[in-house]
């Protein structure tokens, strides 16, 4: 039977489906996506409206993910960095802080600043120094604390671990109590050090536009909803039946295994407001932080000041809130434009649209970083690929994706199953 012939289906047309669906190409295998929506990324979308480029939650790419590095063209993408830094926004007050030795620009405004101690700087140099000897291996190999515990255990103060670290990782993590594994830190933390976060210069779904330009062999059925996976059968919502040699579930998987329910991943969410402005408060790319434990917004960003495909006569601005809440749309942007004018004295001109992300990360313990491609073996013809088999992120979603396909080929090419496949199907 040749490669091209097999029916191998992949449930989800994410980040983590489409690597799946690369590496299956690069073998020979000609893959089906069935996606349930209207278009292919995910959770990594832009929408477009008027003149503005309006990502589905505030993202980054970390250019020092090994994942990415492998499987992204970052040239193509024309990346616009941040610098490394942040704006704290606390009693009124706008202060700078970086790291100068990665941008010299930072270094008066980060020592004028006056956040942290001498010993937290000091203690900052000493983290830089230990994660940058440290491998990913062996941060996913420690055991687990909360990051907030983590922090404490170091010797950071509450002056630094309120001002900046609670709100620049919440942001990063989508909780605000900082209980997210403290494995997560460490590599996230290692990832800012070894590059820099970043943008695509058209949006955020650049990236899954890249990886879909790069698929030749792979079949898309759009609008096409799941209800069950079975070896051998994929059943749609409207009843139709496809047979399946393989399948790789690269979304949640109690969703379309009946017996997987009771281990359905828990999600954590975010709201992310647009709004246009007639003037920009950060000058630089830099992500503001707002440090008030009674504000509702976590951080703030000017998405013109990244030289992003927006209207540059108008000022773009992102506001990002992790933080539980009741309030309906217009409740929540009212409060939004108080607090913007409260903590950042900023002046909004009008509201453009809101996006409330129910399912922006898994909410997961035990992270690991990555998997054999055994390891995604659910059934004989089931495999699973998606972040919440490993840690929340968009390196994840690749290296899960990239195993899942690799289990698939290894079944294959080992020629375990081949005859009874051969006879069922022919």
């Amino acid at each position: 039977m040749n490669k091209a012939d097999y029916k191998i289906h992949i449930i989800g047309a994410g980040i983590s489906g489409l690597i799946a669906a690369r590496v299956l190409e690069e073998s020979g295998y000609h893959p089906v996506i069935l996606e349930s929506t209207s278009g292919a990324g995910g959770r990594v979308k832009t929408d477009y409206i008027e003149e503005y480029q309006l990502d589905h939650g505030f993202q980054v790419l970390l250019t020092a993910y090994p994942a990415a590095q492998k499987f992204l063209d970052f040239k193509t993408l024309s990346l616009q960095k941040f610098l490394p830094g942040a704006v704290i926004f606390s009693k009124g007050k706008k202060k700078v802080i970086g790291d100068p030795t990665r941008d010299l620009s930072l270094l008066i405004p980060t020592l004028l600043a006056n956040i942290g101690s001498l010993s937290d700087k000091l203690k900052i140099l000493k983290l830089n120094s230990i994660l940058k000897k440290k491998s990913i291996h062996e941060i996913f190999s420690q055991k687990e604390k909360t990051t907030l515990t983590y922090l404490k255990d170091f010797g950071f103060s509450t002056e630094i671990i309120q001002q900046f670290f609670k709100p620049f990782f919440s942001g990063i993590f989508l909780e605000p109590h900082l209980d997210t594994s403290s494995r997560m830190f460490e590599f996230v933390y290692k990832m800012f050090g070894e590059g820099y976060a970043t943008l695509p210069k058209s949006g955020i779904a650049a990236i899954p536009d890249q990886l879909l330009s790069k698929l030749n062999h792979t079949s898309f059925q759009y609008n096409t909803s799941v209800q069950k996976v079975e070896d051998g059968r994929i059943i749609l919502e409207n009843g139709k039946e496809i047979q399946s040699h393989f399948t790789i579930i690269a979304t949640e998987p109690g969703l379309v295994m009946p017996k997987l329910k009771n281990q359905e991943v828990e999600w954590k969410s975010c709201d992310t407001l647009y709004f246009e402005t007639d003037t920009r408060n950060i000058s630089k790319p830099l992500i503001g932080l707002i440090t008030d434990p009674e504000s509702l917004i976590n951080n703030i960003c000017y998405h013109t000041s990244l030289k992003t495909n927006s209207n540059p006569k108008k000022e773009l601005l992102s506001v990002t809130i992790v933080k539980e809440h009741n309030l309906n749309e217009s409740t929540l942007v009212a409060r939004v434009k108080t607090e913007l004018q409260q903590y950042c004295n900023i002046q909004t001109k009008r509201f453009i649209k809101r996006f409330l992300i129910r399912r922006a990360l898994p909410n997961i313990t035990n992270l690991q970083y990555e998997m054999l491609p055994t390891e995604t073996k659910l059934t004989t013809t089931v495999f699973l690929a998606g972040d919440q088999l490993l840690n929340g992120s968009l390196n994840a979603a690749m290296i899960a994706g990239e195993k899942a396909a690799l289990g698939v080929i290894g079944t294959l090419e080992d020629g375990l199953i081949v005859e009874e496949f051969t006879s069922e199907f022919n």
